[in-house]
């Protein structure tokens, strides 16, 4: 070999060693940051959304598949401008709107959103009642100990184990995509209604268009993710790394979706089942057709949905009531040093998980009145959004430019229209 060969050859080496410790780095920046946007796009698939999907998939088919392309390009949108403001402002959503809009507007969005939270907290209790009714485990054990669990992994831990923990938990949503290979669907009809979109005038379906994609924009979401960004410290060089940790988990929600119409669309609708009241009826009905173990695997996606969600949604509602009202807030201080918060978030555990308990409690009501106050609360989100992300005092060089605010002013009268709609047609129906 020659000496010029060598020289190349040597020089070769360190140009690839930099080259995988600068990849290495950029891993590690990225892990650092992952988590605030991933999970909580993963917990918006809640007892609530595998209903909703679960149903569209038995009742429609593989024909409302393509409302996931939009439904995810509105939520990348959104949540990265959630994931932005904490970023450039370094406070919470609910903290901004009280500083910006004063304390009789922040006081009225708190009670609609908490009212709305409460709800949604029943029903993920509901769904751990649901989802261990399955394995033959009673609502009176599984209740009071996943609302024990959920109570002493928050108050007991702190931000970055609690968060490794809901990324693991998150990861759990992968069961729906082996759920729908082992139902057998037919891959080429659903990805040609992925990509053209099927219209029907029927009512039934426009309805459940609409709640298909409201499902997946709810207002606590804006709220905890730009606290959880805030309480992680993310800064203004990593932002660009957190924006990735948003899109993934957007994308991912959406993808697990997806999967649960096709596996209730290749076995229920296929059979010409009925009506789901509850989305534990999904993963029953799945086992004529793909299997005890496909069946069995949707209903521990279901569990682990509403254990997640069970855990988050009281944490975001405690997070948006003491930002608002200026109370201290954070999993990382001591029950001490936050006990408005941390007495919010045990409120809510045990009025969720005990009205579940109640013999008769019209649990199907209350979600749907939960769905009313969010659907009333999320435009109201996305305008305050809107003005306070335009705000060149607060966003600085962060703010939105005349092309991003033309996407999301659009998106946000679409998000408002739609709202409407689905409002429309819960009080009508």
């Amino acid at each position: 070999m020659s000496r010029h060969a060598k020289q190349d050859g040597s020089t070769a080496r360190p140009r690839r060693r930099i080259g995988l410790f600068a990849l290495r780095y950029k891993v590690l920046a990225f892990l650092s940051v992952l988590g605030p946007g991933f999970v909580t796009a993963n917990v918006d698939n809640d007892p609530g959304g595998i209903l909703t999907y679960s149903q569209a998939g038995a009742q429609f088919g593989y024909s409302m598949l393509w409302t996931l392309v939009p439904t995810t390009i509105a939520l990348i949108v959104v949540q990265e401008m959630s994931a932005r403001m904490g970023v450039a402002t370094g406070k919470g959503l609910s903290d901004l709107i009280r500083e910006e809009f004063g304390l009789r507007m922040t006081f009225l969005a708190m009670i609609l959103l908490s009212l709305a939270d409460l709800g949604n907290i029943m029903a993920e209790f509901a769904g751990i009642a649901s989802g261990m009714g399955i394995f033959g485990v009673s609502k009176y054990i599984s209740v009071p100990i996943g609302a024990a669990l959920v109570w002493v992994v928050i108050v007991k831990g702190t931000y970055r184990p609690v968060e490794r923990l809901l990324i693991l938990f998150s990861l759990i949503y992968f069961a729906y995509p082996i759920s729908a290979f082992l139902a057998k669907p037919d891959w080429g009809e659903a990805l040609y209604n992925t990509v053209v979109p099927q219209f029907s005038a029927d009512r039934a379906y426009t309805t459940m268009m609409i709640g298909l994609i409201g499902t997946t924009i709810t207002p606590w979401m804006q709220f905890y993710l730009q606290a959880a960004i805030v309480e992680k410290g993310v800064s203004k060089k990593d932002y660009g790394l957190a924006k990735w940790d948003v899109i993934i988990g957007c994308i991912i929600t959406d993808v697990v979706a997806f999967f649960i119409v096709v596996a209730c669309a290749a076995t229920i609708h296929k059979a010409g089942l009925g009506q789901l009241n509850d989305p534990a009826e999904a993963a029953v009905a799945l086992q004529p057709f793909a299997g005890r173990f496909a069946s069995m695997l949707f209903g521990v996606g279901l569990v682990n949905a509403s254990v997640l969600s069970a855990a988050i949604l009281p944490l975001a509602t405690a997070y948006n009531i003491c930002e608002g009202l200026g109370f201290e807030s954070g999993v990382d201080k001591s029950f001490s040093e936050a006990k408005v918060f941390y007495t919010l978030y045990t409120g809510l555990i045990v009025l969720g998980a005990g009205a579940v308990l109640i013999p008769g409690m019209p649990l199907l009501k209350v979600i749907l009145l939960s769905q009313v106050a969010n659907g009333i609360l999320l435009p109201f989100v996305l305008i305050f959004m809107l003005i306070l992300v335009n705000r060149r005092d607060l966003m600085g060089s962060m703010r939105n430019r005349r092309t991003g605010n033309l996407i999301t002013g659009t998106l946000s009268a679409v998000m408002i229209l739609l709202t409407a709609l689905l409002l429309w047609n819960t009080v009508m129906g």
